[in-house]
């Protein structure tokens, strides 16, 4: 289902489980064109918001529906790829899919609400950006956190998978408002998006990369949990995007390292505290990454990254430093910081 955000003397938050967050404003260049409607005169109920709006297609619409069926099986490859084919269209609407497809992470199902998500991830992770920066302009995100399909068995644990897998959606969608862009789609390389920031952009996105990682991460399914189409949909989502998302992670660590002997001490102290996190991320990328050795159906070959953990499917990298050697430069970056002087 979708909330509104909490608003409090004018001010947005989000609601979380560890209380109310603020949520930032949305940017000038986000805000969606103001729209006069040609017809102020009440409208059908929600439901029939994809049968009835004539921007959107009918044949969108139709695969709007047909990708969040309540069969338990994957969206089917059609549905998907007649969206993709709808929101790369030149000046075509997002908003009414956008809806559409909100309003079916309200039903009671939970084969109905995971495959919206489903849904969801794939149109960001394959469309035109303009779908994700739409999410990102909206008031609104998924507020799942209390999901339970109470109807069948396989619901319990399905309900889950659910809530965390929500909350990387928005996670994502926030991450895109807080940096602009979709960081796993940037470039990457010694010219790339974040091996050329500067230090002040590089503390300011790091721990945006980092609490986007996390809630990657918290999806946490062991392979025997991978019973079905639609959660393994999601998790092969979820794969491609750690790979990305820590690549782009890596980079901005190499960056931040080159430049740490020049930083202030602020800057020094803020730095070593994002170091240490990532190490702590690169170990639990490992433990994820173990599913996908198990589920011989996903492969990675061809790609490799600085630090990526090896499945034995083709991917080849440089060797990992053994763990006291990233004790060791801990403690070098640590002795530096505290013999800083300049603040």
């Amino acid at each position: 289902m979708l909330r509104l955000c909490v608003r409090l003397q004018g001010q947005a938050f989000l609601p979380s489980p560890r209380g109310l967050h603020l949520l930032p404003e949305v940017p000038p260049w986000l805000s969606p064109p103001v729209r006069k409607r040609r017809d102020q005169t009440p409208g059908p109920s929600p439901s029939w918001l994809a049968v009835r709006d004539a921007p959107m297609g009918s044949s969108a619409s139709k695969a709007a529906l047909g990708a969040t069926t309540d069969e338990p099986m994957e969206p089917k490859a059609k549905h998907l790829a007649d969206l993709i084919q709808y929101i790369n269209g030149t000046n075509m609407s997002v908003d009414h899919l956008a809806d559409v497809l909100s309003e079916k992470t309200g039903n009671s199902s939970w084969v109905v609400v995971f495959k919206a998500l489903v849904t969801v991830h794939h149109l960001m992770v394959h469309g035109n950006e303009r779908f994700i920066q739409h999410l990102a302009s909206r008031n609104s995100l998924f507020t799942l956190h209390n999901f339970l399909d109470k109807s069948v068995i396989e619901g319990y644990t399905m309900s889950t998978f659910i809530r965390r897998y929500s909350r990387y959606l928005n996670e994502k969608s926030l991450a895109y408002r807080l940096i602009a862009s979709d960081i796993t789609k940037t470039k990457r390389g010694t010219d790339g998006t974040m091996r050329t920031m500067d230090t002040k952009q590089l503390l300011n996105t790091l721990p945006v990369i980092q609490t986007q990682f996390d809630a990657l991460l918290n999806f946490n399914a062991n392979p025997d949990e991978l019973t079905n189409g639609i959660i393994h949909a999601a998790f092969m989502l979820l794969f491609k995007d750690s790979l990305r998302l820590f690549a782009a992670y890596n980079e901005g660590i190499l960056n931040l390292l080159d430049k740490y002997f020049d930083m202030r001490k602020n800057q020094c102290k803020e730095s070593l505290d994002i170091y240490i996190k990532f190490l702590e991320r690169t170990a639990k990328l490992a433990q994820f990454l173990k599913v996908a050795e198990v589920r011989k159906s996903i492969s990675i070959q061809g790609f490799s990254v600085v630090f990526c953990i090896s499945l034995g499917a083709g991917v080849t990298r440089p060797p990992l430093p053994p763990l006291h050697k990233h004790t060791e430069i801990v403690s070098i970056l640590n002795y530096f910081v505290n013999s800083k002087t300049i603040h």
